[in-house]
């Protein structure tokens, strides 16, 4: 005769409750920081500048060391070499950007004149409009008083930003330096306090990926806008339009941010064109050109330079491009790209974040 033995209770599932709170922490963590984000953004844009032209720079730092030269040394160097090169180029723009800053006024006018046409249809679209709301109109109504609210002037709000500006960009270079001329001090450092073996080897594999790709995006990127900036600079020149070198270095660096760049070169390239040429087929040559060179090199060059271990997915630049613009403003949109890398190259050497790196994956 057998005893029948009662099933054990079940327990609860202590695990997954545990892991269920852990998840709802890191959410409300992760939330908590976009505020953080948003107010510090004078504290933290210049840190994360710096940490990304570090990650650019210090193969060339350490390339020096090689050959004798304290990192000190070396990390002066290097940033006094790429503040004259940007000097340099800012010095030889300065005179036809001033030009066409000065010719403003006169450049508004005579752009209001070539589109008299369309303004033209579009009065009578208003005028039809007016007279509808006066057909609709209640008689009898009070009269509104409008309020005009006096605030700080345009150059007032210019001096502020350039002043903030300034200040951020003496902050950023002073952290580059000492970040350059540390010589791989935080990397060390965040090994030291790693708690495993395990943990300090991934540690240093995100550290040395994040700085190769980070590396090899920005330096492709560089030598691809220089050229495409360069050949749409000869085309302007060839077809007539006047400072080629000022819009092919404007096309060069507003290459750096995708979808939005290229839509404001087209659109200064479109209006420099029509303000240059009287015949519309004419003046509309140089932004046709400019959208087959930008097509050709979007679609077919860069996915050939940088292969698949740079590709993205293009929802996940959107996004980041809305997000860190909101944030940040302009700097945001630039930091969108290479931020994205660093949290799909660190997702990719996290087991639990895997499933992150391939939603940021293009392929």
């Amino acid at each position: 005769m057998t005893e029948s033995t009662a099933p054990p209770p079940e327990s609860p599932d202590v695990p997954a409750a545990a892991n269920g709170v852990c998840w709802a922490c890191k959410s409300l963590f992760l939330l908590a920081l976009i505020p953080a984000f948003y107010f510090g953004a004078p504290l933290l844009l210049p840190i994360v500048l710096a940490v990304l032209f570090n990650l650019l720079l210090s193969p060339a730092v350490r390339a020096f060391k090689r050959m004798g030269l304290p990192s000190p040394l070396g990390a002066l160097l290097v940033l006094v070499v790429v503040l004259a090169i940007i000097v340099g180029g800012l010095w030889q723009l300065a005179s036809p950007a001033l030009d066409w800053v000065e010719r403003a006024p006169g450049v508004v006018r005579e752009l209001q004149a070539k589109l008299r046409p369309i303004q033209r249809s579009v009065q009578q679209v208003q005028k039809a409009t007016q007279e509808v709301e006066k057909a609709t109109d209640v008689e009898g109504g009070g009269g509104t008083r409008s309020v005009k609210v006096s605030g700080p002037s345009l150059m007032e709000r210019l001096l502020q930003r350039a002043q903030s500006v300034v200040v951020g960009a003496f902050l950023m270079l002073v952290l580059l330096y000492f970040l350059m001329a540390s010589d791989d001090f935080f990397l060390r450092k965040v090994v030291r306090v790693t708690p495993n073996l395990r943990n300090k080897i991934r540690a240093v594999e995100i550290g040395r990926a994040i700085e190769v790709e980070i590396g090899r995006y920005f330096s492709a990127f560089t030598l691809l806008n220089v050229a495409l900036g360069t050949l749409v600079a000869i085309v302007l020149y060839v077809l007539g339009l006047p400072s080629p070198a000022l819009w092919g270095t404007m096309v060069a660096v507003l290459n750096y941010v995708p979808y939005l760049g290229p839509a404001i070169s087209l659109t200064v390239i479109t209006i420099v064109s029509l303000l240059t040429f009287d015949e519309l087929p004419r003046a509309l040559l140089p932004p046709l050109v400019y959208m087959v060179i930008d097509a050709i090199e979007g679609n077919l060059v860069e996915p050939m330079l940088f292969g698949r271990s740079l590709s993205l997915n293009p929802v996940a630049i959107f996004v980041a491009l809305l997000f860190w613009g909101w944030l940040w403003g302009a700097a945001g949109i630039l930091l969108a790209v290479p931020i994205l890398i660093v949290v799909k190259i660190t997702c990719q050497h996290i087991e639990s974040l895997n499933g992150v790196a391939e939603f940021l994956d293009r392929r």
